[in-house]
């Protein structure tokens, strides 16, 4: 991987830029699956979490964070000591250290009843994103949800991806591409039977 992540993140700082925009769409979808699950206890994980500002960013402005056991898959060293920091107030959330591109990274995290898959699509192959939403539904418990993200950059790959999560037990629950950006966010439900989690294998490697 030659991407400086750590530069990649300033985009944040522009509000008008399509990572903001892909960040507050995230976070509206967490709020709302938080607002539809409470009051029971819920388990996330997010792969490749970056400083993990998605998930860490709406619990703290909730009063019920208590009820969210989280883990947060980063590989990027500067990336998971902000993710540590800004995590502390969080007792039930823990930051690995891992490539999240293996499947050993997700062990004791799964299943889990909502899956970050943000900023991951766009960064590995066709091949790779198709083996990895093979592998999302025994990450799964029941009813769980994945938020992913895709960019539409031609030739857009999004309806392909949309397609794939519905061959494997997902039930699309809604897709964002804002017209003013290239991003693609969707929120697929696991409404297929119970699967044991794949034996361990790579899921995807980053391609730049």
């Amino acid at each position: 991987m030659t991407t400086d992540w750590n530069a990649w993140h300033r985009a944040y700082d522009d509000p008008q830029s399509g990572l903001s925009e892909r960040l507050r769409i995230i976070q509206g979808l967490i709020g709302e699956w938080l607002d539809r699950t409470a009051p029971r206890d819920v388990r996330v994980v997010s792969a490749c979490a970056g400083d993990g500002r998605d998930l860490l960013g709406v619990l703290r402005d909730r009063g019920d964070s208590e009820r969210v056991t989280a883990t947060l898959l980063e590989y990027d060293e500067a990336n998971v000591a902000r993710a540590r920091s800004a995590a502390a107030e969080f007792p039930a959330i823990s930051v690995r250290q891992v490539d999240a591109g293996h499947l050993t990274a997700y062990e004791g995290a799964v299943p889990a009843d909502l899956i970050l898959m943000a900023g991951i699509f766009g960064n590995v192959s066709d091949d790779d994103i198709r083996t990895t939403i093979e592998a999302l539904p025994g990450m799964c418990n029941p009813d769980a949800l994945v938020i992913w993200t895709r960019h539409r950059e031609a030739p857009d790959l999004t309806p392909t991806i949309r397609s794939w999560f519905a061959a494997n037990g997902f039930t699309e629950e809604s897709f964002h591409g804002p017209a003013n950006h290239v991003i693609g966010v969707g929120a697929h439900r696991y409404t297929g039977p119970a699967r044991p989690l794949p034996a361990p294998t790579t899921l995807f490697t980053f391609t730049h």
